[in-house]
């Protein structure tokens, strides 16, 4: 063979290569970094006592007499959550905007004589704090007299475009595929759901159980897989029919970067109910689902739903406070940092090393030093790669196992026992290609975890 047909064979070869990763695209990258948002379940519901309406519901019961959008976003900021998803409209049909395209929406309830609009004071509230803003518009609709047939794909795109059109920038839309008996014969037209984001919201990420650009995690416990993959292939995968175990975990030679979000109550059920107080997830709970969800290369979606006065209750938004206050006191002190390369300790993704199958990366702290949480993060604009590490630390004589791990992707935290030592070294045992780790802390887990 000539040498120019292996210079070409050469090159194909790494094409081949390159072609096949599989990276994020920059508003999945940012999407993650937000790391903790919030959804807000809202809707007849609250007043009904119930988890799903069935469509009946009088609009004359919805008056929440004391909302108050910006105490939502006060609270939201206190616990550190970026986003606030807000249930736009649920299965049984009640929209919390000034819809022309139906009657059983605010404008027939006699909050603010039917002039309210919920989700444009929701909106603006989350843009004057700087939060960003998501919609749930939900596919199945108790109330609808066209749902079932081809006409009711027409209907939801008019309302889906009205979310879009009318109230800023839309961060995140919120889709799922619940369904009703009546509809067995009727498909969601969900890529012409999608084309009409992608025209009218181009910035904003998409969640289905499959994507395009989110994906459920296949719980609504709030957990992550111990190994979790942001690629999964969703060939010949539909919504509502997804495999949950294949969701939790990801696969690692997935066609699709599509991450996993988390979602979970901060109550038993979604919407509020008087007598679920006593199940408000305490902040160590909360705290707990962080390390199962974040530190798992998900994303945290905590629901806290309204009362019916129109407000986060107390219990929940001390919750949540405290939630963010243990993490900050956890995470305020890198014991790696100004030890380990500046670049693996300044919070970003972009400055990172690069690591290499079986090469030993070693920090030694210059002192003896105290941890027992770890944390690591891969670079992921540039794909997820390591498949299994180990970690272990110097007792003065010799090196002993710490804690073993498989994926990391965004981040991939670890809980140890106390362990004291001035030196700690990291294996990568195996990784789908060149790693670019970009942060490495070590800490002191806070005394109130």
């Amino acid at each position: 063979m000539k040498k120019s047909h292996y210079a070409i064979l050469s090159i194909l070869f790494i094409w081949n290569n390159i072609s096949a990763q599989v990276l994020p695209s920059n508003k999945q990258v940012q999407w993650q970094q937000m790391e903790t948002n919030l959804f807000a379940h809202f809707t007849v519901n609250t007043y009904t006592d119930k988890e799903w309406g069935d469509g009946t519901e009088s609009p004359n019961i919805f008056n929440p007499v004391n909302f108050d959008a910006h105490q939502w976003v006060k609270a939201a900021k206190e616990g550190g959550f970026k986003m606030i998803i807000l249930t736009a409209k649920h299965h049984d049909g009640f929209c919390l905007w000034q819809s022309k395209y139906t009657n059983h929406s605010v404008k027939n309830s006699p909050w603010k004589n039917g002039k309210g609009d919920i989700v444009k004071e929701v909106s603006d509230a989350c843009k004057e704090a700087g939060l960003k803003f998501g919609v749930y518009l939900s596919p199945w609709d108790r109330h609808e007299t066209t749902y079932g047939t081809d006409k009711y794909n027409d209907y939801y795109k008019n309302q889906l475009r009205e979310l879009l059109s009318n109230y800023g920038e839309i961060s995140e839309v919120w889709f799922d595929g619940a369904k009703g008996e009546n509809a067995k014969n009727m498909q969601y037209d969900f890529q012409g759901y999608w084309d009409i984001v992608h025209q009218l919201q181009p910035n904003a990420v998409l969640f289905s159980d499959i994507g395009p650009d989110v994906r459920w995690v296949g719980n609504e416990k709030g957990f992550a897989g111990e190994t979790c993959w942001s690629t999964i292939t969703t060939d010949g995968m539909g919504i509502g029919k997804a495999d949950e175990k294949y969701l939790n975990t990801g696969d690692a030679n997935g066609k699709s970067w599509i991450t996993p979000e988390c979602d979970v109550s901060i109550r038993k059920g979604w919407f509020y109910h008087e007598s679920e107080n006593s199940t408000v997830r305490t902040p160590q709970n909360l705290v707990d689902l962080y390390y199962k969800s974040v530190g798992r290369n998900g994303l945290m979606l905590l629901n806290i739903p309204p009362n019916r006065a129109g407000l986060f209750d107390e219990t929940d938004v001390n919750a949540i406070k405290e939630f963010r206050s243990i993490l900050t006191e956890t995470f305020a002190n890198n014991l790696a940092k100004g030890k380990a390369i500046y670049s693996l300790s300044d919070n970003k993704l972009s400055t990172a090393i690069t690591l290499k199958e079986n090469q030993i990366w070693e920090l030694n702290f210059k002192q003896t030093v105290q941890f027992n949480r770890i944390s690591l993060q891969e670079n992921i604009a540039k794909g997820q790669m390591i498949e299994s590490l180990s970690i272990q630390y110097w007792n003065g004589v010799s090196w002993q196992n710490l804690s073993n791990a498989t994926t990391v992707g965004y981040k991939k935290l670890l809980k140890t026992n106390l362990i004291e030592t001035n030196k700690v070294r990291m294996k990568i045992h195996k990784a789908k290609g060149t790693v670019s780790l970009a942060e490495i802390g070590f800490y002191k887990a806070s005394d109130r975890e």
